[in-house]
């Protein structure tokens, strides 16, 4: 049995991005991790960035990580992996992604109702060509629901299976997904902040075994601007204080769930500046895709935003298809967690399921706004939203990608991607 030798602590920022340090295993035992509440006010070209909170003309001062007691196997050699929550001035940091979504959980069982995520996640693989340029990943013969080689000539899916194992990582299913060299890795569901940790895990650890094998897995929202877009569906349920589903106990749709389907609606525009957070991610979404355009819903209904599943009383759950893995997945489990908490607090009412084909024709005429900026924006004016998900919050994401908006207006679509490509 391999002795462990160092502690890899992680925590993510607002561009998803696995902020750490390995230290000795009797360091992380001893007590918080120090880090410079700047690794939040760093863009993706290094410039550092006024975020409110960060203090950024008071010195830049610490925040500590206070790991969990517990402790996650990695897939490192001689390596542990340990998570946690960020602490500054003596509580809770509020700009933790993380803690965020304890707030959110913590809203929720106020009214006795525990939630329950499953995540779903999409990715491209990307290789180098012989000019040293990131090209999609070389599968002539892959197809929908693809397994094995023809997909997946080089096996990587077959190593982050086996990585996912070893590092007690709960994959659900793995595919290949709509096009060439686009797969998808499906978590099972769990409480919000484990399902949360396990999809920043998975993710870390998926593109890191690509890189080793000198591929780029990428989750970037939209990398081949003539192929599919990748997503991150947010599935959700509630467990009631006897364990049992409340999303549709009955057979159909609870009045829980049919308030949460309309905060989620109600809320449409201003999610769009939490859970799609790039300029990329707008190419992906767009009128007659498979992604969350729409401020509508539908039963079992894929082009729609919120698409419900109430066959099972046992399974049933709630679908939110807006966000892409360029958001961490904290933030965008609080960001759904939220607006649908505001929307059963409110009884809002539902409007009707959209009863079209979503491809060409569609009721609804509310929709994302066209824009990372316009995003931005609606997010700022949704004052009930903002409160919920946390003022500082709200404040530092807007101020950073405001400024990210700035750095790209006016850049190709290829500019763009290859601004991001690297990190996402």
């Amino acid at each position: 049995m391999t002795e462990i030798t160092r502690t890899r602590a992680l925590f993510t920022d607002f561009m998803n991005l696995p902020r750490g340090k390995y230290v000795p295993v009797d360091v992380a035992a001893s007590g918080p991790i120090g880090f410079a509440r700047g690794a939040f006010a760093v863009s993706y070209d290094r410039d550092l960035v006024t975020v409110p909170g960060v203090e950024f003309y008071n010195g830049v001062p610490d925040m500590e990580l206070v790991l969990d007691d517990e402790r996650r196997k990695g897939w490192q050699t001689a390596t542990e992996i340990a998570i946690g929550d960020l602490h500054a001035d003596g509580g809770p940091f509020g700009l933790c992604p993380r803690g965020a979504l304890k707030r959110a959980v913590a809203a929720w069982e106020c009214h006795g109702l525990a939630p329950m995520i499953g995540l779903e996640t999409e990715a491209y693989i990307f290789q180098k060509d012989q000019d040293g340029i990131w090209r999609p990943y070389d599968t002539p013969g892959a197809f929908v629901y693809g397994t094995g080689p023809e997909n997946d000539p080089k096996g990587v899916m077959d190593d982050i299976w086996d990585a996912a194992h070893t590092a007690g990582i709960p994959i659900e299913s793995m595919n290949g997904e709509y096009d060439n060299g686009q797969f998808e890795l499906t978590l099972r569901f769990d409480r919000a902040v484990k399902a949360c940790d396990d999809a920043f895990l998975m993710r870390t650890m998926a593109r890191e075994i690509g890189l080793k094998r000198g591929l780029l897995l990428t989750f970037l929202p939209k990398p081949v601007p003539d192929r599919g877009g990748s997503g991150l569906h947010v599935n959700f349920s509630f467990n009631d204080r006897d364990g049992t589903n409340a999303i549709a106990p009955a057979g159909t749709l609870s009045d829980l769930g049919q308030h949460c389907v309309a905060g989620l609606i109600h809320h449409h525009p201003a999610l769009a500046g939490l859970l799609a957070t790039t300029v990329n991610s707008y190419d992906r979404l767009n009128p007659g895709g498979l992604a969350g355009y729409w401020a509508n819903w539908a039963e079992d209904h894929r082009l729609v935003t919120t698409r419900t599943s109430t066959k099972s009383a046992k399974s049933a759950r709630l679908e939110h298809r807006m966000a892409d893995c360029a958001t961490n997945p904290y933030q965008a489990v609080t960001a759904v967690l939220q607006a649908a908490r505001l929307g059963y607090e409110a009884k809002m009412s539902l409007q009707p399921a959209e009863d079209l084909d979503g491809w060409d024709n569609v009721r609804e005429k509310r929709h994302v706004p066209s824009g990372l900026d316009k995003s931005l924006d609606a997010l700022d004016q949704d004052v009930a939203l903002r409160k919920a998900i946390g003022e500082l919050y709200c404040d530092a994401l807007l101020y950073l990608k405001r400024d990210e908006f700035k750095r790209l207006v006016g850049k190709s679509v290829n500019d763009v991607r290859d601004y991001y490509l690297p990190f996402i």
